[in-house]
């Protein structure tokens, strides 16, 4: 079943930037049927492999990142660090190989869902409810986000993202990347203002 509020194929296929900034405010969903999970995106990193360092695609095409060269509209699941998996929303044009982290969700529905995929229990405190989804690998921790869910289509019906009121510009704090060690001076983080869900102001 088609969502009338699904953002488009071509809210996808624009420039990174672009597509990250407009990303915030927007609600990412992930239906299981049996459970279902939504939160607002709150806090996003842009990659560019052209140009950016950081970017997993800098140094040209893998079997690891080869989602990020498709064209905008796929999630690109990795694994880092052993232990966290992170999700990206693959941007741009066929080969461009640009992708924008998730790195802060506001969860919605699915609360109780989140609260057993993280800490194995319904009943959180308040410091663990803003923990739940603030942070790359805790977003696909609490949204059971796996390496199966690689090249996801996010037109499809099972991981997609909804419309929503578009956040200010006004309301967006731009800063540089958080974890990285390469082109680390390019400003391309953005998170909404005064959120309590941001993984870090």
């Amino acid at each position: 079943m088609k969502h009338q509020n699904l953002l488009p194929e071509n809210f996808y296929t624009r420039d990174v930037l672009t597509v990250a900034k407009d990303l915030l405010g927007k609600i990412f969903v992930k239906d299981d049927r049996d459970k279902k999970y939504s939160g607002i995106i709150v806090e996003v990193e842009a990659y560019s492999g052209a140009t950016d360092e950081a970017a997993h695609t800098f140094n040209g095409k893998t079997k690891r990142n080869e989602v990020m060269f498709e064209e905008g509209g796929l999630l690109y699941v990795y694994f880092t660090y052993g232990v966290h998996f992170c999700s990206n929303v693959v941007t741009g044009k066929e080969g461009e190989s640009n992708a924008v982290l998730l790195r802060g969700i506001q969860p919605i529905n699915g609360i109780e869902f989140m609260a057993m995929n993280r800490f194995g229990k319904k009943n959180l405190s308040y410091k663990e409810k803003i923990n739940l989804a603030n942070g790359p690998g805790k977003i696909c921790q609490a949204f059971n986000i796996k390496r199966e869910h690689n090249g996801s289509d996010l037109l499809g019906d099972n991981i997609f993202i909804l419309d929503n009121k578009k956040v200010a510009d006004s309301d967006i704090v731009t800063t540089t990347r958080i974890g990285i060690k390469k082109s680390v001076d390019l400003p391309w983080r953005f998170y909404i203002k005064d959120n309590t869900f941001v993984s870090r102001k």
